[in-house]
């Protein structure tokens, strides 16, 4: 029996989770949430996660029903994500491991919600679309690796998705994605956008370009609504989605799709994937706003997959980078 606890806060979600062999037992989690039409600030983040990550802690532990000396090993998110917030979790799970004299794990952030996403679905070995405010790939494994078989050349599709959420003044709360999603579903005319797919990679920048410059023009005349412009987004960049992954299925020979990542949650990206998925004979695996969004149990869940295969992390490692990519971590715990 293994106990990992897992320290998650990488952007504006604070969370701690907690794995025992498999099984969750506790996962809460704050959100920063910054006024509309505003994003959040790396000090001002940071400055959130500090005012709260011990009373998250404490829960943590309180739902679980355990003390300090349960915990076999403190997992934390290395990176990727924002300087000041990841290095104020890290500075909380370093001083943890110290206090309770427990080893300390450095976890890559995409392969906490691969690892999350294949306990949770049992899916068996999928082409993993990875889609965030933060990263956008299409990943598959091979040899002790995640290989990104497709990826975004410039901003990632949540990043996209909120920063038009700001243009047109969307509530951040709970999430400005979720909010578009809401609009998006109410929405009847499509607007064309430009749709860019480069071989395995997308695009985003010149999307969000073009519909800032657009939208108050034909809001203002009335050629459209704001619902309508969520709609053809989400259409738009989606398809995009669906595309490369199809694309990354085809090369791996692979039958099961698993999506991931705080966009994954979004249910139209989930119909329209599996609607593709339908066609090919393959099957789709997603999981909903516990485990798609950031979360601590998920890093504590890769954690736990380490730990068992003899990883480590000595204190004089345990930085922090932003730039971490998913390709560099060598999974020993996969055949």
């Amino acid at each position: 029996m293994t106990i990992v606890i897992g320290f998650e806060g990488s952007a504006n979600k604070i969370g701690i989770g907690i794995i025992r062999d498999g099984d969750v037992l506790s996962n809460p989690r704050r959100t920063y949430i910054t006024p509309p039409g505003q994003g959040f600030m790396p000090s001002d983040t940071a400055r959130h996660h500090r005012a709260v990550i011990l009373t998250v802690l404490k829960e943590a532990l309180e739902q679980a029903g355990l003390k300090p000396a349960d915990i076999d090993c403190v997992a934390y998110t290395k990176g990727p994500g924002m300087g000041a917030p990841l290095v104020t979790v890290a500075l909380v799970a370093r001083t943890v491991a110290q206090l309770w004299g427990k080893p300390l794990l450095g976890v890559n952030h995409c392969i906490g919600h691969i690892e999350m996403g294949r306990l949770i679905t049992k899916a068996n070995n999928p082409t993993v679309l990875y889609v965030s405010g933060g990263n956008t790939q299409v990943i598959a494994y091979s040899e002790r690796r995640y290989r990104i078989f497709g990826e975004t050349i410039d901003i990632a599709v949540g990043n996209c998705l909120d920063r038009f959420a700001r243009v047109i003044k969307i509530s951040n709360d709970p999430s400005p994605g979720y909010n578009i999603e809401q609009m998006a579903k109410k929405g009847t005319q499509y607007v064309e956008l430009p749709y860019t797919v480069k071989g395995m990679d997308v695009s985003f920048s010149g999307i969000l370009s073009y519909i800032e410059e657009v939208s108050h023009k034909m809001l203002s005349s009335g050629q459209c609504a704001a619902e309508d412009l969520c709609f053809s987004l989400q259409e738009t960049v989606f398809s995009m989605l669906v595309e490369i992954t199809e694309r990354a299925m085809a090369h791996c020979g692979s039958q099961e799709v698993l999506i991931v990542g705080g966009v994954g949650c979004n249910l139209r990206l989930q119909e329209m994937m599996g609607v593709m998925c339908k066609e090919r004979g393959a099957k789709l695996f997603a999981t909903d706003e516990r485990f798609c969004i950031d979360n601590g149990a998920m890093i504590a869940q890769a954690g736990w997959e380490m730990f068992r295969s003899g990883q480590v992390t000595e204190l004089e490692d345990s930085w922090i980078t932003q730039r971490y990519r998913t390709d560099e971590v060598e999974v020993t715990w996969r055949d």
